[in-house]
């Protein structure tokens, strides 16, 4: 079975997705160039791309409420 598709499609009365904005956010967050490369090795392994990567292991930091063990020298 093969669907053509259509020379014009009318969006006219298309609707904005009322949940798209809460899904995820765009940001612009600077990384070192070693943790990038990191997550980068680490997703060729898992196959998830590196960005995600990076959102779940944060999101897991965030719902696990772990805090960075910052200490001065």
């Amino acid at each position: 079975m093969v669907i053509m598709m259509r020379k014009n499609y009318d969006f006219s009365n298309a609707q904005k997705n009322q949940y798209a904005d809460l899904l995820k956010k765009q940001i612009t967050i600077r990384l070192d160039q070693m943790t990038i490369d990191y997550f980068k090795s680490v997703s060729e392994e898992v196959g998830i791309p590196y960005q995600s990567l990076i959102n779940l292991y944060l999101r897991e930091c965030a719902q696990k409420k772990r805090k960075p063990n910052l200490q001065w020298k």
